[in-house]
């Protein structure tokens, strides 16, 4: 683009190798996976009798007015100019069309400041139909982002809704991070005000607490994302881009386990809708959320490498988590998702030791 400085260019150039560092390093670092395993510490009361035909298990929802074959959101993984980055968010999007399952983009920095990534977001083409989500990072508001940014966000996709991030401890350890978080509830505020499409807090893998949501509730916000601790450590990824290893390892686990986190939003379930992500890995685990007061589950690296494969590897995937959560469905006697959503008294016992 004329007239672009060369601080501009190389800062586009950064966030770029950036977000392929970031998919390299969850790819290739088993460690980057917490496998902590907190909703396998949930037991749920099995029924022996469920008096239905699992053939007659309706797994459908609705989420942002649209239906979905069942509750799962193929969370924000990448975007940017480099052509395995369009690649794999191609792949996503053409798989979430097919299976009927939601998807957001990764963080859409990159766009604003490089028309060339446009490509890697014009997903409407290719998902037509189903649930697309864009997404900035909410810090980016006190770094020159403002509305008509989240609006162009928005717009590249053909969004229904805009996820604004929030990652305070990624950036803490990041060697380039953004860690100015003053003042960013109004901020959030006056995009709800503006945008006119539902705007999504999520987390990066640290988790939402109680005090968090009575200030999000006061800028507006009626969707939230808790991505707790279990899964993927962005602090763990930052650690291997810096020179200063140790603070990113030690800070690994930090956080609120994702279950531990939908517990907290118990008494704002009547205000807000929820979603469940952060170590989800498999069926029983989005129905686990579900019953945790959970709209959608929401799981990232389960799809990395089969969305550098194909389309088609994303759908054997979607498939199998599909199958798993219904079965868990009808072994908890449940015919359609609002038989469990909210249910915490279909949970035996949970074992936090």
């Amino acid at each position: 683009m004329v007239g672009r400085s060369l601080y501009s260019l190389r800062i586009m150039a950064q966030i770029n190798q950036r977000k392929l560092d970031h998919i390299n390093i969850v790819a290739d670092d088993r460690a980057i996976d917490r496998k902590q395993y907190y909703f396998d510490r949930i037991r749920l009361t099995h029924r022996a009798l469920p008096e239905l035909n699992l053939a007659d298990v309706d797994p459908s929802v609705e989420f942002l007015g649209k239906k979905l074959s069942f509750p799962l959101l193929i969370s924000s993984m990448t975007g940017g100019t480099d052509e395995e980055l369009i690649k794999i968010n191609r792949n996503l999007a053409i798989a979430a069309e097919a299976e009927g399952v939601a998807l957001a983009v990764g963080s859409q920095r990159v766009f604003l400041s490089d028309e060339t990534a446009r490509e890697s977001f014009e997903l409407r083409t290719h998902a037509p139909s189903t649930v697309l989500l864009g997404n900035l990072g909410a810090v980016q508001l006190n770094y020159n982002v403002g509305f008509a940014d989240c609006k162009a966000a928005v717009q590249v996709l053909d969004a229904d809704g805009l996820y604004l991030h929030l990652n305070p401890l990624q950036e803490a350890v990041q060697p380039e991070g953004d860690t100015d978080f003053s003042n960013l509830r109004n901020k959030i505020a006056t995009i709800v005000q503006t945008l006119k499409k539902p705007v999504i807090i999520k987390e990066v893998g640290a988790g939402i607490s109680g005090i968090d949501v009575e200030h999000l509730l006061a800028a507006g916000i009626r969707y939230i994302d808790v991505a707790g601790t279990g899964g993927t450590s962005w602090s763990m990824v930052e650690s291997q881009r810096s020179d200063d290893p140790e603070l990113g390892e030690l800070f690994a686990d930090w956080g609120i386990p994702t279950p531990q986190a939908l517990k907290m939003m118990k008494p704002y379930r009547h205000e807000i809708k929820l979603i469940a992500s952060g170590g989800v890995r498999n069926g029983i685990d989005i129905a686990k959320g579900v019953i945790l007061g959970a709209s959608l589950g929401g799981m990232a690296r389960p799809f990395l490498g089969p969305a550098r494969e194909s389309a088609d590897a994303v759908r054997t995937v979607i498939r199998r988590l599909k199958r798993e959560f219904t079965t868990a469905m009808f072994l908890l006697g449940a015919g359609s998702v609002e038989d469990i959503k909210g249910r915490e008294e279909l949970i035996l016992d949970e074992h936090w030791h």
